[in-house]
């Protein structure tokens, strides 16, 4: 069995490839894959070249771990999820490719217990689903919902949006007026507009190597910072974070119950993805998808289609 795979042959360099595929082994299910996100924060770094080491990192690498698509095969005992819409967080089927994390491909061997049923009313915004566990995550099973967020691509609308279904009103920072769109009972401004400077609790999703100095500076005694980014090194200066007793939090990957909490919200109509996908790409056009999402400000979230390989 084949599948034509975005593949990173080594930094700035993707092509599409015909891949032999693992063969299913009795607990794996087959995907067909009808839409893949490009992630602007690890498949940056690993486009990039500048993914910090990182387990199983190396190339050339199937990225991606935002796909939905249909369940076309299954073994006997899971025959019943033949037909299903599913979310794939990634998979590892690509033999000497390595899956990193492995979702980026037109059919995918996945083992049954990483495929999510989804309702089809989402389609293509099933693809989100990622990053809403991953804003979920940061914000949701903690008392403190952000007052103050920083950035207002995918995952700073998405926190926000959390939120505000959470009764907070946060304030957004970003600094392109063209990603000043799309705010539903929260401020967007730029930072040089807001003079609060006692905010409790920051949230970072500018994935900003050299913000930590600026959010401290913003903080109230005893505030916390979390970070809901990926970064490749960070720094900040002691003695005012010492002064104010900053806290620091960083919020890892989602997990299972955050994927089921956003899911059922999503479908409930209570959290709204729309206005976040902004671009389309064939896999033909993948080379060019990428630059796109990494380099072309008005791109929130780059959707690669499959529907019609």
């Amino acid at each position: 069995m084949e599948s034509q795979a975005v593949v990173i042959r080594e930094p700035k360099r993707i092509e599409l490839a015909s891949l032999r595929l693992n063969d299913p082994g009795d607990s794996d299910l087959v995907v067909e894959v009808a839409y893949s996100g490009i992630s602007t924060g690890t498949e940056r770094l690993f486009w990039s070249g500048d993914m910090p080491p990182f387990p199983g990192m190396g190339y050339p690498l199937v990225p991606g771990y935002e796909s939905v698509g249909r369940v076309v095969e299954a073994p006997l005992s899971k025959r019943q999820r033949i037909g299903e819409f599913v979310f794939v967080p990634g998979s590892n089927c690509f033999g000497e490719v390595r899956g990193l994390f492995g979702a980026t491909a037109s059919r995918l061997v996945v083992p049954e217990s990483r495929v999510t049923k989804i309702a089809e009313s989402l389609g293509e915004r099933g693809a989100l689903l990622a990053l809403a566990a991953t804003a979920y995550h940061a914000s949701a099973n903690h008392a403190a919902q952000p007052d103050l967020i920083v950035g207002h691509g995918v995952v700073g609308r998405l926190l926000a949006r959390i939120a505000v279904i959470a009764g907070a009103t946060p304030t957004v920072w970003e600094t392109n007026p063209a990603r000043h769109n799309g705010a539903d009972g929260y401020r967007v401004c730029k930072p040089d507009e807001d003079t609060r400077r006692d905010y409790k609790t920051i949230y970072d999703a500018s994935g900003d190597s050299s913000i930590l100095d600026t959010l401290v500076a913003r903080l109230a005694p005893g505030g916390e910072i979390v970070l809901a980014g990926f970064y490749a090194n960070l720094q900040f200066a002691f003695a005012p974070a010492f002064m104010r007793e900053a806290r620091l939090r960083i919020a890892a990957q989602w997990q299972p119950a955050d994927l089921a909490a956003v899911k059922n919200l999503a479908e409930a109509g209570v959290l709204n993805l729309d206005g976040l996908i902004t671009h389309h790409a064939s896999p033909h056009e993948a080379d060019g998808a990428y630059k796109t999402a990494f380099e072309n400000s008005t791109c929130l979230k780059m959707i690669i289609d499959w529907s019609s390989t």
